[in-house]
């Protein structure tokens, strides 16, 4: 799944490309990919003008100059593409967004998991899947009071509490295993374990990480490329998900993979034990 670092990539490429364009006409070929009424949509989209593309933790937000704004979630394996070109459209395009100066807005998507949302642009924080986001990384929320008691009230595993979006957001299994994995913590030690120290390198080491992300165009693990159709580059600095076998960087024990809360997880046996 495209996490923080990804979407903040596949925003950053969208503007570049539609902010400021004109959608003269809708085509949706998956109905399930709309939450609402497929013809409401199509219907106040057509026209609009793109002003803005913005983003919430996992979420993309395509602002539009009648006052609502498309709430994109990519899920899985969903992407955006910019072309003018017939062949780019194929079998997984499901949404396709015609623009004023020839170009399509084209929405893939091979597993059908992403959805799209209609929903008032000055009303957003009230939308059922945005108002339960916890706080994100490299915002101003994002402190240790506003974590603490997020993070401590739980008794579960710290990998599933980091997991969960009402808990923090923009984190997903990538980065919450190489967040632990740099501040020493077992991905099964129960999240009220963990002393204020733990907490507050947990938000310094997942800024960190984000930025980082950023900067290379976040992951590429499987299939995610960004709205130009680049690959990202931070795969290459990963330091255990997906390392299982390889020598720990740190003490070149190495690293293992279990499930932890049904996710693959990745750790290091000797460096990262459970309090």
């Amino acid at each position: 799944m495209p996490e923080m670092p990804e979407v903040e990539t596949v925003r950053r490429g969208l503007i570049s490309q539609v902010k400021g364009r004109k959608i003269t006409n809708v085509e949706i070929r998956y109905q399930n990919l709309i939450t609402g009424d497929v013809d409401q949509f199509k219907e106040f989209v057509t026209g609009t003008t793109i002003t803005d593309i913005g983003r919430r933790a996992k979420f993309l937000l395509i602002h539009l100059d009648n006052g609502y704004t498309i709430i994109s979630h990519l899920r899985m394996e969903g992407r955006y593409k910019i072309s003018a070109d017939p062949s780019a459209i194929d079998k997984h395009s499901h949404a396709i967004f015609t623009l004023d100066n020839g170009q399509k807005m084209i929405y893939n998507d091979v597993r059908k998991f992403g959805r799209m949302q209609l929903w008032n642009t000055d009303d957003l924080e009230n939308n059922k899947s945005i108002q339960k986001l916890g706080p994100e990384p490299l915002s101003a929320a994002f402190t240790f009071n506003n974590l603490k008691p997020r993070i401590m009230r739980h008794r579960k595993d710290i990998k599933t509490v980091l997991l969960d979006q009402s808990v923090m957001s923009g984190l997903g299994n990538i980065y919450v295993d190489e967040v632990l994995w740099k501040v020493k913590i077992h991905p099964e030690t129960p999240a009220d374990h963990l002393n204020d120290t733990d907490i507050q390198n947990i938000i310094e080491v997942s800024n960190g990480e984000m930025e980082k992300a950023i900067a290379s165009g976040g992951s590429t693990v499987r299939s995610y490329v960004d709205a130009t159709g680049h690959k990202g580059n931070m795969q290459n600095s990963l330091k255990v998900y997906g390392k299982e076998g390889t020598p720990c960087p740190r003490c070149g024990t190495d690293i293992e993979k279990i499930k932890v809360g049904g996710r693959g997880t990745h750790f290091c046996p000797k460096c990262q034990v459970i309090k």
